[in-house]
């Protein structure tokens, strides 16, 4: 099982998961998950490195001898797919965990067909309706030896929904009047935002077949403005103040009670790159106070959401400016960040 291959690097290596910074209490729970191979749903906001911390698991997978060309990662020992269980000679190759990674976006007009696979007829004539060679796979067999990321389990429909639990449970797939062993080796990792509203409910009886590990915005200042250096473009120079300044206005945001939706990560790393390319563009190397300013309103306008008893009285343009002016422009910023920056660490 893959729990097992990763059960020593967890108990030997105290931090595995590097491509995500802080986090903690998110990595403890996953891998406390995983070393019992359970299946995973992370929850937290878009933009907080969901899809980051899952990619990092599958990088983590050591490399195995796998059938080339086999679209089922079949390995020579244990092959799964038709095609491998009947031709005994294989040319094997390497293959990589992130390379095993099969990645499944939700959608409302997801089918199950899209995730478990279906009977091609033409097929189902030369071999028979009910052969194996007549089943085309889904990803879900593609992600064999490897890991099925999930990304918004909560925008497929209902009779998706229906279609996972027999896999969960019984690793089993009921096709139509077809069934098809699901006999395949993967961990199920998704994600669901739940400030998302355009979403379907999840039923109990599948939530009841995951653990739920919760992901929130960055710890500290600090651990953010790590991430945008880390994540972001450089094109220019930001200095350490002025990049200051692009993190607390950001989560400055987030603290208010104005906003339905808050800005993410995604946010603060706009503002870095925006007001770079700013700058550039007005022949300078060096970003400056105003860069960021003619940025604010095209980076954040459509990434926050006034509630409602706000939004009639204000737009969301009106409402970036003031708080700019406010808490940046009004204030001598620099000596205001040095003292409320440190309820952010």
């Amino acid at each position: 099982m893959l729990s097992e291959q990763l059960k020593e690097l967890f108990l030997k290596n105290k931090d595995p998961l590097t491509d995500i910074l802080g986090q903690e209490d998110a990595k403890r729970g996953v891998k406390s998950a995983l070393l019992m191979n359970r299946h995973i749903i992370i929850v937290g906001a878009p933009g907080i490195g969901k899809t980051t911390l899952a990619k990092n698991i599958a990088k983590l997978l050591p490399d195995i001898d796998v059938v080339e060309g086999c679209s089922y990662h079949c390995t020579p020992n244990e092959p799964i797919c038709p095609s491998c269980k009947q031709d005994k000679k294989h040319k094997v190759v390497k293959l990589q965990g992130i390379k095993r990674f099969i990645r499944i976006q939700g959608s409302p007009d997801l089918t199950v067909e899209d995730l478990l696979g279906d009977i091609d007829p033409i097929k189902a004539l030369k071999f028979g309706p009910l052969s194996l060679e007549a089943f085309t796979p889904g990803k879900i067999f593609k992600a064999n030896n490897g890991i099925l990321f999930f990304d918004e389990l909560n925008r497929c429909p209902e009779k998706l929904q229906n279609a996972l639990l027999q896999v969960l449970e019984e690793r089993k797939a009921t096709i139509g009047s077809y069934d098809v062993d699901f006999d395949v080796n993967l961990i199920f990792i998704s994600t669901m935002n739940p400030e998302d509203t355009s979403t379907e409910k999840l039923s109990d009886v599948l939530l009841d077949r995951f653990d739920v590990i919760y992901m929130d915005y960055p710890e500290s200042i600090d651990t953010e403005k790590q991430i945008v250096t880390t994540k972001g473009d450089k094109l220019a120079n930001v200095s350490d103040e002025m990049l200051t300044l692009i993190v607390y206005f950001v989560r400055l945001l987030r603290q208010d009670e104005k906003l339905e939706k808050k800005p993410s990560v995604r946010a603060s790393i706009g503002l870095y790159e925006r007001a770079q390319s700013n700058a550039l563009l007005k022949g300078r190397k060096n970003v400056q106070f105003e860069d960021v300013k003619d940025v604010v309103i095209s980076v954040l306008s459509h990434r926050i959401r006034l509630k409602p008893s706000v939004r009639y009285l204000q737009s969301v343009e009106d409402y970036i400016k003031e708080q700019f002016h406010k808490n940046m422009e009004a204030t001598k910023w620099q000596n205001h960040l040095e003292q409320e920056t440190s309820d952010y660490r």
